[in-house]
């Protein structure tokens, strides 16, 4: 399973969404720091779910980066818009 797949896979069974964006945004990053040739280390994530509507900015962060898990460190960058 590639990683924008398992990411959409963890986010789901985590939170179940309403809303559930992932994106790899690796194609834009070609070349530049952090981009290791795989075509996965560059994403943007939206996700709406009732589950992270009462944190606060940083409390929904961090549960989208546990919820992820390992492939935080498997990635360059990651982009996060929660609510």
């Amino acid at each position: 399973m590639n990683i924008e797949s398992e990411m959409r896979h963890r986010l789901t069974a985590a939170f179940a969404p309403e809303r559930l964006e992932v994106v790899n945004e690796s194609h834009r990053h070609a070349g530049h720091s952090g981009d290791d040739g795989s075509g996965e280390s560059h994403f943007a994530v939206l996700i709406r779910s009732a589950a992270l509507a009462p944190l606060g900015r940083v409390a929904r962060h961090r549960a989208v980066h546990q919820a992820l898990g390992d492939l935080v460190g498997r990635i360059h960058a990651l982009a996060i818009d929660a609510a």
